[in-house]
Formats: structure tokens, C-alpha cells, sequence
């Protein structure tokens, strides 16, 4: 390794290596310690209300040029799912993602998608016409945006995984694995039934 790389880049390699070898079906989640969530028996882990940690600052451009800030969605439930062009479980649970986006819209959700570790943008907006994506998706091929989260949070680990943040912007609850549509409906439904 040459003594010109700084310590960012070492991180970004660092977390690029730890996401991409967590591709897989399943997922693992830990509690312990003084975190403050619990992993239910379905494997997503949740946070009580007045427990949680707010959301990181995830700003950039989209995988289609724009820029998007995940603040601007305060006030809305957001689902924000980490997904690859190349990751088989992204691409198993994709349709439901989108259906699900579909209908809950006007109940006052917004899905949001992190695209990492693709070097060709190309390559995620076929994905994303492949199977008809149409929330926007911060494109992230160095995968920066998840060194933003605090250890010892409900943030994401692997990749796929999925995260819902309640409608002040904190974290309520985090799979580490491919979801179907009824788990994802699931995992959403609580923090949506929240006042």
C-alpha cells in the first residue's frame, strides 16, 4: 500500500470490503451492550419512540444527476434501502420495493435508495429500468454515505438492507436482508401508525 492514501480512503476501502462481503440472503444484527434496540424473531431491529437516533445527513446526486438530501423528507416516513446493481437479493426484493412504494405514497411514504459500490452509473439505472424503479436512488460507488452512521445504531450493515426513519427523521427500524413485500409492509406499519 502506498503511503499516499489517506486515512478516508483507507475507511471508504475499509467499508466498501465489509458491505460488499455482506451480500448475501440472510443478514446478522447485534443488540447488546447499551444499544437501544431489540432484533424481533422476523430479524428486523426496532426503536422505541423517544429512543431513537436521528438519521445521518444523506446529501448527493441521484443515479439520474439530481441532487436529493434526505432532510428535505422530514415530516414523511422514509424507507432508505441500500442496494447494488450486481447483489442477487437486491434484486429478489426490487419488485416489492417498488409495488410497495406505489402504494403507500399517499399514505405519506417516501422510498429512497443508496446505489453502492456500482462504478458505472450506467449499471444501476438499468437496474433501475429493469424493474421499474421509480424513487430516487443517491448514487454512492465508493459507499461514503455509510460511514455517515453512528456505530452502535440501527445502521446499515450489509447489503441489501433497509432502514424506515420515523417522520422526525430517526431511526425506528433496520433489516439486514432481502425482504418480501409482506415483511417490508411489516416493518413499515408501526412507524406509520405513529402520531
Amino acid at each position: 500500500m502506498s503511503a499516499s492514501r489517506t486515512p478516508l480512503s483507507l475507511a471508504v476501502a475499509a467499508a466498501a470490503t465489509l458491505l460488499l462481503s455482506a451480500c448475501t440472503a440472510g443478514g446478522v444484527s447485534g443488540g447488546g451492550g447499551d444499544t437501544k434496540f431489540i432484533m424481533g424473531k422476523d430479524g428486523i431491529s426496532t426503536v422505541a419512540q423517544g429512543k431513537r437516533d436521528a438519521a445521518p445527513d444523506l446529501s448527493g446526486k441521484t443515479i439520474d444527476d439530481q441532487q436529493l438530501a434526505l432532510s428535505s423528507y422530514k415530516g414523511k416516513v422514509v424507507v432508505l434501502n441500500v442496494w447494488g446493481s450486481w447483489c442477487a437479493p437486491c434484486r429478489a426484493e426490487a419488485p416489492n420495493f417498488q409495488k410497495v412504494s406505489e402504494d403507500l405514497a399517499a399514505k405519506g411514504v417516501q422510498f429512497v435508495g443508496i446505489n453502492v459500490a456500482d462504478p458505472k452509473v450506467q449499471s444501476a439505472r438499468a437496474f433501475e429500468k429493469g424493474f421499474g424503479v421509480t424513487y430516487p436512488s443517491l448514487y454512492d460507488p465508493s459507499s461514503k454515505l455509510m460511514l455517515r452512521f453512528k456505530k452502535g445504531t440501527l445502521n446499515p450493515q450489509a447489503i441489501p438492507s433497509t432502514l424506515v426513519i420515523d417522520r422526525d427523521g430517526k431511526i425506528a427500524a433496520r433489516s439486514l436482508a432481502a425482504l418480501s413485500e409482506d415483511r417490508l409492509r411489516k416493518m413499515i406499519a408501526p412507524v406509520l401508525a405513529e402520531k
